[in-house]
């Protein structure tokens, strides 16, 4: 009797099937949530990598004209006390703040002031006998200028390392470089480093013979 009423037993309830798609449901639920929320998350961070690639690029310094030197002493045996350049923006970027540092005016070494590190950009000198770091330099604002201390898009801003008036302010290039001086046939690399945007590098050698003022190649 029990074998003859089990042999009609087929299937299961429609309370059971519910449950089990509703339990389907819910975990696929919880898997698209997740794969969304990852797929947002990853977008966020892409959007963020790009701004902030087009922010680095477009605080970027671009060197216009020649590199120009002046000699402490000439000749043969002659060294540079003084470089030059003119600096412009990429792409007429953000404006970069270029507040002139307080030189050492008590040891006039050539060099930013330690104690008070007023600028905002450093600019550091690299040979192959030496590395000096957050030199002194002077600007002069050449064409239009809106009277801050801000490079902005269609300005320029001629740089001087060392002080102009032979070192009574803050030091030269001469005085900074007192472990080895800039003399003839000598490869250098200057370091222009912003707040932000990637680090101008300007590398130029002297030639045989130091001259008064020289544009350097």
């Amino acid at each position: 009797m029990l074998s003859k009423f089990m042999k009609h037993e087929k299937g299961i309830t429609g309370l059971e099937t519910a449950i089990i798609l509703i339990a389907f449901v819910v975990v696929a639920a919880v898997f698209a949530y997740t794969a969304l929320s990852a797929g947002l998350f990853a977008t966020q961070k892409s959007s963020e990598a790009v701004y902030s690639g087009l922010k680095e690029a477009q605080s970027t310094l671009e060197l216009r004209g020649g590199v120009i030197a002046t000699a402490h002493s000439t000749g043969a045996s002659g060294v540079v006390k003084q470089i030059t350049f003119t600096l412009a923006n990429v792409l007429g970027g953000e404006p970069v703040d270029f507040t002139v540092p307080t030189g050492n005016t008590t040891t006039n070494d050539g060099k930013s002031d330690s104690s008070l590190h007023t600028n905002k950009v450093v600019i550091n000198y690299v040979d192959q006998y030496q590395r000096v770091n957050d030199l002194y330099w002077t600007v002069t604002k050449l064409g239009s200028d809106d009277g801050d201390m801000l490079l902005s898009q269609n300005e320029k801003y001629e740089i001087t390392i060392g002080s102009s008036n032979n070192g009574t302010s803050g030091g030269n290039l001469y005085d900074a470089l007192s472990a080895h001086r800039l003399g003839v046939n000598s490869k250098f690399d200057l370091e222009v480093v912003t707040p932000t945007g990637a680090v101008l590098s300007i590398e130029r050698t002297t030639p045989a013979n130091i001259d008064s003022i020289m544009d350097l190649h």
